[in-house]
């Protein structure tokens, strides 16, 4: 039987987050944390999870922020470079009638210039679940190339592959995006992607039609995210929706990364993908309720209790 020394190893580009506290006031701006994978292994560290990340970063106060964060949150931080000739990657958050917007500085970030020569094997190796995005394969060739590394390396150790599309159409065009992630899906355990980045991908608008797109792909198990209506778990026995739940959402940045973390939480746990998607939907719903990628993120027992009162 395969033994890990970590549960979750996620992979990609960290971004230090300006989020705008309130529309009324533009100027107005609290620093936090984001980057897709790195939420994902801060989510699933304070959920119980032995995580670690992957990527590099600039030999700058934002890249030390980010060793700091990941110490306190638990996240092991061994697979961590620095590259003292790029920096590290920021973004901002707006907020108006439409949602929330984001813009990015991170052309040329530290983690952009990741190689599979900078992979730490020993890291992956000892990994139950390997997390990564694609995101972290549309920020440059040679990070896409990184990805798929990586996953070669840990589906040769034994690991599990968790997969996110995040599509992001301003990094790389639909085309390229569409072989990349599907060649990508064919090599994961579970595809965790939103109904409309899925729905771009597939060419289908309707969730069961998406699903069958995902699993001819090659993915034995999904879960459509579909913010608030909840999530379609499916796999090649069963398919279920999850009722969202009613919550008083602020902000959905970082949301769907909480799924993530949380659904291979509970999937490493040993739950089924159904009871897995259950909780995993809890937890992103809770992570609404917060401004930030990062400081909404629940624990264990945040989760639970809500589970129980809504039960």
């Amino acid at each position: 039987m395969f033994e890990s020394r970590l549960d979750l190893v996620a992979l990609g580009e960290p971004l230090v987050e300006f989020n705008q506290v309130r529309p009324e006031e533009p100027t107005g701006y609290r620093q936090g944390f984001g980057g897709d994978t790195s939420n994902t292994a801060i989510a699933a560290a304070r959920l119980g999870a032995r995580a670690a990340y992957i990527t590099r970063l600039g030999d700058d106060a934002f890249g030390r922020m980010f060793l700091g964060l990941w110490r306190r949150e638990g996240v092991d931080t061994s697979g961590v470079g620095i590259d003292p000739d790029a920096p590290t990657g920021i973004y901002f958050v707006t907020h108006g009638a439409h949602g929330h917007e984001f813009s990015y500085l991170r052309a040329e970030s530290a983690a952009s210039r990741m190689r599979p020569g900078d992979l730490p094997q020993a890291v992956i190796q000892s990994a139950a679940v390997l997390h990564v995005s694609g995101i972290s394969q549309a920020i440059s060739a040679s990070a896409c190339d990184t990805v798929f590394a990586a996953i070669d390396t840990a589906r040769g150790a034994g690991a599990r592959i968790s997969y996110d599309s995040n599509l992001r159409l301003k990094l790389w065009p639909l085309a390229r995006a569409r072989a990349v992630i599907t060649a990508t899906i064919g090599l994961c355990d579970w595809f965790v992607p939103s109904l409309e980045e899925a729905a771009q991908l597939s060419g289908a608008s309707d969730p069961r039609a998406i699903l069958d797109w995902c699993h001819a792909a090659g993915a034995s198990v999904v879960a459509l995210k579909m913010g608030a209506a909840g999530v379609w778990v499916s796999t090649a026995s069963s398919r279920e929706h999850v009722a969202g739940h009613r919550v008083h959402a602020v902000d959905a940045t970082g949301a769907g990364d909480c799924f993530d973390g949380a659904f291979a939480r509970r999937l490493i746990a040993g739950d089924p993908p159904l009871a897995a998607a259950r909780y995993a939907n809890a937890a992103a719903a809770l992570a609404t309720t917060g401004y930030g990628a990062v400081a909404p993120l629940p624990r264990h027992a945040d989760v639970a209790a809500f589970l129980a009162k809504a039960a």
